[in-house]
């Protein structure tokens, strides 16, 4: 009995003692806040190199599309895709049959003119004889001087017939000229030393000549040396100079890297959907043979590079703790007023609205919009929060791409709304902002200091998308700066994938 009771006195000790650790585990949990856990990166010394990326198409440097001028029925081909063509050498020919005919038609002419002007001369010899004649029988007075004037009339006729038939004569001899030519034009011959890359034609096929050649075959000049012909976006091509070193890749061979150089940056732009590109050239060597006219090529044009500088990564200028976010984001509004009005710092001043509406005010006092100007302006800048809301997810290079097509179209529908007098104080304007943008940028980062984020002010400079060149005090290499958080006190949502610094 006494077992028993000590044993029941056991249970209910244990059960309190359980009890008790549960309630003090649940005390301190529901007490103390969440501590955030901080993930780092440390600040590194290395090359930053900045690059311009596009895709484009693989071309000869020279191509030679060889038609015909004559038309006809195609008699014979003498080569093919591929084949090796030197110049002057016969690769097709036209039916000549009707041009053959057509030059001994000539021929006949011809032969009918000389015989004409054989004629005229005869009557011209004829007609001079009787004016001598004439001229006799009146100084003897057997004849009368009204037929020395007939007869000098006649003479006069036949003299001007031989010029006739003469001009005939050389018009007939043109006529043979040109037919003997387009009987020389039913020969196709290779213009260029090369090879053969397209062919249009088949035998028995009838060509037609018009106002235009049609075209036979396409002959690449020299395979050996391509281009790439990419389109560059107008924010960019500022950065393109020629020489400047380029790499490619093509699907046909990947994980090979292909090297290049900018040849040629051309000023005709392209506009697509109010996006503007400028076509750049891209040498390519081909001494293999194995790139392929007509191949897409993705290509990386560096456009600067830094050596042994200091460099974090981007998502540390991005990172903001939650408790600072408000703060940072109600002092960036304060300064942007008295800066650029449109140099975003963060995803809240750009997406959110601030820097777009002191654009906006701007873009009305300055340019002085009327009503219907300012109208027109508010769906503009609405769908483009909305662009900027949907870029915070993307990569780092789909953002910047995406950023540039947003900010090239808001130009564009920005200048069809002004009035011609407005349009050249906004290219003064919008020059301004760009020559701001180009100003070095301040960031901020965040380090550990006893536990909790301090921050640091930061100089920023070139960036390749991932890393981002710094300068600035109390930062060097090998400190650990905060790139992410995780827990209840993390970092602010607002601030992931916050767009690029400049959206204008």
């Amino acid at each position: 009995m006494n077992s028993l009771r000590h044993r029941s006195r056991a249970i209910a000790i244990g059960l309190a003692v359980i009890a008790a650790i549960a309630g003090f585990i649940y005390w301190r949990s529901s007490s103390s806040p969440d501590v955030p856990t901080y993930r780092l990166a440390k600040v590194e010394k290395g090359a930053i190199i900045a690059t311009v990326s596009a895709s484009g198409t693989l071309n000869p440097v020279t191509s030679v599309q060889v038609g015909t001028q004559v038309s006809g029925q195609i008699k014979e081909l003498f080569v093919d895709f591929n084949s090796v063509v030197k110049k002057g050498q016969l690769i097709a020919r036209i039916d000549p049959e009707t041009f053959t005919y057509r030059v001994r038609q000539a021929e006949a002419d011809l032969e009918a003119a000389r015989a004409a002007v054989g004629r005229a001369q005869v009557a011209m010899l004829n007609a001079r004889r009787d004016l001598d004649r004439s001229r006799e029988l009146v100084a003897k007075n057997f004849a009368s001087p009204a037929d020395v004037d007939a007869k000098q009339a006649a003479y006069d006729l036949a003299a001007a017939d031989v010029k006739n038939t003469q001009a005939l004569l050389r018009q007939r001899e043109a006529s043979l000229a040109s037919a003997r030519v387009d009987l020389a034009r039913t020969e196709i011959r290779a213009p260029v030393n090369g090879v053969v890359i397209k062919r249009s034609v088949d035998v028995g096929q009838t060509v037609a000549a018009s106002l235009q050649a049609p075209e036979l075959f396409v002959i690449a000049k020299d395979l050996s040396d391509m281009q790439v012909e990419t389109s560059i976006d107008e924010a960019d091509v500022g950065r393109i100079r020629a020489g400047q070193r380029a790499t490619f890749t093509v699907d046909a061979f990947p994980g090979r890297t292909f090297v290049g150089a900018v040849t040629q940056i051309r000023k005709a732009a392209q506009t697509v959907q109010n996006v503007v590109t400028y076509t750049v050239l891209v040498s390519a060597s081909n001494e293999g043979g194995q790139l392929m006219p007509g191949m897409t090529a993705n290509v990386r044009i560096v456009t600067d590079t830094r050596d042994n500088v200091l460099k974090v990564p981007n998502a540390a200028l991005r990172f903001r703790p939650a408790g600072a976010a408000a703060n940072d984001t109600g002092s960036a509004k304060a300064s942007d007023a008295t800066k650029a009005p449109i140099d975003a710092r963060g995803a809240a001043g750009a997406a959110g609205g601030g820097q777009l509406q002191q654009f906006r005010e701007r873009l009305v006092a300055e340019l002085k919009l009327d009503a219907d100007q300012q109208a027109k302006l508010e769906p503009i800048f609405a769908a483009l929060r909305t662009r900027f809301a949907a870029q915070r997810d993307l990569p780092e290079e789909q953002r910047a791409k995406a950023l540039q097509a947003a900010r090239a179209e808001l130009r564009a529908q920005i200048e069809e709304i002004l009035k011609p007098e407005q349009k050249p104080r906004y290219a003064e304007l919008v020059a301004e902002i760009a020559g701001r943008s180009s100003q070095p940028a301040r960031g901020r980062v965040w380090v550990l200091d006893n536990g909790k984020p301090k921050a640091i002010d930061v100089r920023t400079g070139l960036t390749d998308g991932a890393a981002t060149e710094i300068s600035g005090d109390g930062l060097n290499e090998g400190v650990e700066v905060i790139v992410g958080a995780q827990g209840a006190a993390g970092s602010a949502p607002a601030q992931k994938g916050s767009p690029p610094r400049m959206f204008f």
